[in-house]
């Protein structure tokens, strides 16, 4: 693994550990399976220890890799503390704050907060370090950038400290074209139409490592659909236009549907037992802010009201 980058290998085995085998952590990181089981082997011989408990159906570190998963958690720490303590030496009068979100996520987030914060405090420099999930989360364990904001705060890892907010219902987007569509209505009754069928229908979704999709799989999984994708794109208002318009049938949160402006098309409302939506700021757990990254956070937890007025 990665001598030189101890954050970058402590993101592997975070990886590794999450989803509990090398062919599912590697298309997480968005690296081959032979490449990540070579990584940990090459690592294993230069300590002489065994990491990774292989015998077990769910990876696991051995007690060998638990010391040294401490040892790259101590190393990556004192490197974010370093970097913290000489922003002292910095121009007080300017400070730069760094966020890590993905794009189509962040055009209908962001500016649920960031205006009212940038308004209240004009010395201060947001910087948008705009990405895929997997990537960001890498970024803010590494130090690159101050906050991760995102979504399905379930997903991210036990080294960051989630303060979630905000609460948005998914729908079904069923377009003219499917065999589902009923001209008479814009909001279709759950109750008329069974959920598992309506899954079998060709689908555009959102690209794997998205927080959407990440979520729209387990509904597809806990309804034992095979999906039948057609498109797939990292921009959910693109999908979410493609499919109004007749491509597919697609699930996207209530905010995405407020901005669609073209095409005939039924919601279908998910319950929270099929699917919710949840916004996150995250940030490293030993990370101690400062008095404006506080504020910044605590103007990230007025969303909560604010997306409930969004109309369906």
């Amino acid at each position: 693994m990665p001598a030189k980058d101890p954050a970058l290998t402590l993101q592997y085995l975070d990886t590794l550990l999450r989803y509990g085998n090398f062919t599912k952590a590697a298309q997480q990181l968005y690296i081959s399976q032979p490449y990540l089981t070579q990584l940990v082997k090459r690592k294993e011989r230069e300590l002489n220890v065994e990491l990774i408990n292989r015998h077990s159906a769910h990876l696991q570190l051995t007690e060998a890799g638990k010391l040294y998963y401490q040892y790259l958690e101590k190393i990556n720490q004192e490197k974010v503390d370093f970097h913290q303590k000489l922003t002292q030496y910095n121009n007080n009068n300017e400070v730069t704050i760094k966020v890590g979100v993905l794009p189509s996520m962040g055009s209908f987030i962001l500016p649920l907060f960031v205006p009212n914060f940038m308004q209240d405090h004009p010395n201060v420099t947001l910087t948008l370090d705009e990405g895929l999930p997997s990537i960001s989360e890498k970024k803010v364990q590494n130090g690159e950038i101050d906050f991760y904001v995102g979504q399905s705060p379930e997903t991210v890892s036990p080294n960051l400290k989630t303060i979630t907010t905000g609460h948005e219902q998914y729908f079904v987007l069923i377009p003219s074209s499917s065999k589902f569509y009923d001209e008479r209505f814009k909001l279709i009754d759950p109750r008329s139409l069974s959920l598992p069928e309506l899954l079998t229908e060709p689908l555009v979704l959102s690209k794997t490592g998205s927080a959407i999709r990440h979520q729209v799989d387990g509904l597809l999984q806990k309804n034992k659909v095979k999906p039948d994708i057609r498109l797939e794109s990292q921009n959910i208002e693109l999908i979410a236009g493609m499919a109004a318009v007749g491509l597919g049938t697609t699930i996207i949160p209530q905010s995405v549907v407020s901005h669609l402006t073209n095409g005939k098309y039924n919601l279908y409302p998910l319950g929270e037992a099929d699917l919710t939506l949840r916004y996150f700021i995250a940030y490293p757990v030993q990370k101690e802010l400062s008095q404006i990254e506080q504020t910044f956070v605590d103007t990230f937890a007025t969303i909560s009201q604010r997306t409930q007025q969004i109309e369906k």
